[in-house]
């Protein structure tokens, strides 16, 4: 098994259950390949249980049934607890047999995949809901986790529930890696190889800790997007199409026609909307809510600078690197990947190479906007508003578009740019934000500072410029030592 990274604070967190004086039940959610099984693995060898059961539902296929379910379910638990494995019509039966290997001790239950466990069977949550109440929570020292990969149906059916009102101790959403854990999946070599190259790297793995696993640190990082990519044995080849159907099943090909529409740029419900040819009112809110739960889009609201107030204008983001980079690059060339097409073909020659690094790049820094934070200087405290910005054209004002807008009590705005280039930054950039900065609806009393944020350095004329307030090297968020200090001053 490899080594496990980071995670520090996810830990923390669990580990505040264990002062408790009652049984917890938890809810662990987040993206497919995230890593929330073996957060729960991790957390149980740190603290020494005295036993640790994993029973994990099956992918639904057209042939699974809730007795199929119920079948594996005590397979699995005959295997982990040695008990004779039966045949459960229903679920109180096989809930009861777990009670007898959990009703004492210092036990942690992982219930994985739970929403493939009860798909099947409509009465399986309000078992489950009855047999907490009655049996499972007399023991005082159990932790039950509840672990599912589609966060809609876990908020629809269990924390949106009447039936488990008050009885979840923790909602717990597990998000991609930091990037100053990610890093560390570089080890030794992290000292030899430059930011450009773990910028390109990350710009298609994102933080999933499961897809850098599969990085090979000795080699460079076109090659490393080239084995792991456009070679029909590489991992990442047809990961989405996996990813895809277990999540989303009859819904795949929608959600996939709304991630490839975001693939290029963000965009507003209507435009989806019109883009799929579907009623605004009608089911479009429902996936994009679905994919925003499952982690490959978010939802980004701009805002009244005046009066700092949440407009209810919002856009939609492809937030998930890797979706990305699968639905412009390996997608649309499958058949030629098959064929060996690409087997000598420079990565950074890809058609809008570019422009699609340069989305990737800004996901990987909003991501982690908390370090931008502490290399400027504001405190969490301070912050009213931060998020993407965008300004719609008026009679009055015209459009515009920040990367990233940091509004704060004291009437400031930094005005973030988050450039990338192969080369070293011109003029060009500064040039750009000025205008992007007088489009600005800026009210009076305020004061702006701009921010540029790069990867491959700037031209000394820039810096001689002194036009932004801060320029920032993308490395700057890769330096582990200094990562460490942020974290703690957070």
């Amino acid at each position: 098994m490899t080594k496990f990274i980071g995670r520090e604070e996810e830990l923390e967190i669990l580990g505040s259950l264990l002062k408790k004086k009652s049984a917890s039940l938890v809810v662990v959610k987040g993206r497919r390949r995230i890593g929330k099984s073996r957060l729960i693995e991790e957390f149980a060898k740190k603290h020494t249980f005295d036993a640790f059961y994993v029973l994990s539902g099956v992918v639904p296929t057209e042939k699974t049934t809730a007795q199929s379910q119920r079948d594996e379910f005590a397979n699995q638990l005959s295997i982990q607890t040695g008990l004779p494995e039966v045949k459960a019509d229903n679920w109180n039966k096989l809930f009861l047999l777990l009670f007898e290997k959990i009703k004492f001790g210092k036990i942690i239950l992982l219930l994985d995949e739970i929403s493939w466990m009860g798909s099947k069977d409509s009465d399986f949550l309000g078992k489950l809901k009855n047999v907490w109440d009655l049996y499972f929570k007399k023991n005082d020292r159990l932790i039950v986790v509840l672990c599912g990969s589609v966060s809609a149906w876990i908020e629809k059916n269990i924390l949106s529930s009447t039936g488990f009102v008050g009885r979840i101790s923790l909602d717990l959403t597990v998000k991609e890696l930091p990037l100053c854990d990610s890093v560390k999946f570089w080890g030794k070599q992290t000292t030899q190889t430059t930011a450009y190259e773990k910028l390109k790297v990350l710009g298609v793995t994102g933080g999933i800790p499961l897809y850098l696993e599969h990085v090979d640190k000795t080699i460079s990082a076109e090659e490393n997007i080239k084995n792991l990519c456009f070679t029909p044995h590489g991992v990442l080849f047809d990961e989405f199409e996996r990813l895809f159907s277990d999540l989303f099943s009859q819904r795949c090909e929608k959600y996939k026609k709304i991630l490839l529409y975001l693939a290029n740029k963000s965009a507003p419900q209507e435009d989806i909307s019109k883009h799929l040819e579907l009623k605004r009112s009608g089911d479009i809110g429902e996936y994009l809510d679905e994919l925003q739960k499952s982690g490959f889009i978010s939802r980004d609201y701009t805002w009244n600078i005046k009066d700092s107030e949440v407009s209810t204008l919002s856009q939609y983001r492809l937030c998930d690197n890797y979706a990305r980079f699968y639905l412009k690059y390996i997608f649309p060339n499958r058949i030629g990947i098959e064929h060996g097409k690409f087997n000598k073909v420079s990565i950074s020659n890809l058609p809008g190479w570019n422009t699609i690094m340069g989305l990737q790049f800004e996901n990987l820094i909003l991501n982690n906007r908390q370090l931008l934070w502490h290399f400027l200087g504001i405190p969490p405290e301070e912050i009213i508003c931060d998020n993407p910005y965008f300004q719609r054209k008026t009679a009055r004002y015209a459009g515009c578009q920040i990367d990233y807008l940091i509004q704060t009590k004291y009437n400031t705005l930094y005005v973030c740019e988050i450039k990338f280039s192969k080369n070293e930054l011109k003029m060009d950039v500064v040039r750009e934000v000025q205008k992007k900065i007088t489009d600005i609806a800026m009210p009076k009393r305020f004061s702006y500072r701009p921010v540029l944020i790069h990867v491959n350095g700037v031209k000394e004329e820039v810096e001689e410029n002194e036009f932004f307030s801060a320029i920032i090297a993308f490395g700057k968020f890769l330096d582990m030592q200094d990562s460490y200090t942020t974290s703690e001053s957070l």
